[in-house]
Order: C-alpha cells, then structure tokens, then sequence
C-alpha cells in the first residue's frame, strides 16, 4: 500500500496517524508539494486529476480523498475505529467527517496563507476556524457530560483523526487553542493512544500546562 506523502500536510499526516494506529504499514512515497508542486506534475496529476495529495494506492485501487483513506484502513486492519455500526454512532462520525472539511479549509487555508504565502482573506479563514472550533468545544463538552471522551463515543474513530491534525495545527495560522480546554483534553486523549504518531510541527505546548479543566458555561469563546 503506498501513500504519496508530502510531511508537513495535514491532511497526509492524519492517513499516516490512522495507518500507524490500526497496524498497516505504508510504503512512502514522498512528494515535492512546496516549492516543487510535484502534485501538479503529470505523473501525480495521471493518478488524481485533482491536483492534490494525499493520495493511496493499493493495487488497482486510487483513493484522493483523505476520509475514504481512513475508512479503508480502518475497514481493512482496524474495524473498531469505524464504531459500533449503531446508527446513531455512525451519523455522529459521518458528520464529523463531513465537519473535517470545514477544518480544512479555513484552519488550513490560514495555515497555508500564513506559512507558505498562499492567497486568501486571513482575517476570514481565522474567523470561520474559531467558529468550526467553537462548535467542536461545544460538541466535545456535551460528549464529556455523556461519559464520552471523543466525537462519536468514549471510543476513538475514524472521525476523531479526520478533525485532529488541523486543529492541532490551528497556531500555525495564527488562532490560538487557549479558549478550549475541552478540546485540549480531547487532544491528550488522541495523543495517548497506543502507537500514535507526532507530525512535524504539532505544538506540544499545552502538554507542559496543568490538565485543562472545563467548566459548564465556559470554554466556547
């Protein structure tokens, strides 16, 4: 199984994380996105036409969109991540997967924007990030007055990946993680799964404070 890999990409590093957490070993295939625009080349542009990575191959079979990566990996090694198949879990971790895109456009197009220079109204994409992430400290506190410590049940899934690396990454583009203990505390849990895996650049700074402690009424800025 081969993913072509750019290292610093959000959205290759949560297919890495997935695949190092249900045990499926990757061959690596890095890409030159910054500055080469390899994606762009006509070798990759052969095998998604969309002109973006990640990218999966696994004989016969392309996938271009990072949620359908995780889907397969969990469906292939690790069918606990897809959930306990109730309907009501099952919507829960579709939406947060639809919800991921949301994260990756505007926490991650600021991060591009102030990274990498990319065009694009920053003052916009940081506004529309803090209310993705406003929605998801809201979500994640009601989860924890269930008993739930990640998006779809106390279990993680699928979905809690497809959200992580962007809002982990949110300082990168200039919107601090301060306001939401709720979703640090999620963030520790994900981090201390067995085999998990850092990404370059992922701000471990909230692991040197004192465990994050949500108050009701509080914590959603």
């Amino acid at each position: 199984m081969k993913l072509y890999d750019y290292v610093l990409s959000p959205s290759c590093y949560k297919v890495r994380l997935m695949a190092a957490l249900s045990g499926v070993k990757l061959e690596i295939r890095p890409v030159d996105f910054h500055p080469g625009a390899e994606h762009r080349g006509p070798e990759l542009m052969a095998l998604n036409p969309g002109g973006s990575i990640p990218i999966l191959e696994d004989g016969d079979l392309i996938l271009t969109e990072s949620s359908a990566m995780l889907g397969y990996l969990a469906a292939r090694a690790a069918p606990a991540w897809l959930g306990s198949g109730a309907p009501e879990e099952t919507a829960r971790i579709q939406q947060w997967l639809s919800f991921s895109h949301r994260l990756t456009a505007n926490l991650g197009g600021a991060r591009l924007h102030e990274m990498l220079l990319r065009p694009g109204d920053i003052g916009a994409l940081q506004a529309n990030g803090i209310a993705a992430l406003r929605e998801l400290e809201a979500s994640l506190f009601e989860q924890k007055m269930r008993g739930n410590r990640f998006l779809a049940s106390d279990l993680p899934t699928i979905a809690d990946i497809a959200c992580f690396p962007y809002v982990a990454l949110a300082p990168d583009g200039g919107v601090s993680l301060d306001p939401y203990p709720t979703i640090r505390l999620w963030s520790r849990a994900l981090r201390s799964l067995d085999n998990f895996i850092e990404m370059p650049g992922i701000h471990r700074l909230h692991e040197l404070k004192p465990e994050p402690r949500p108050t009701p009424g509080r914590g959603v800025r």
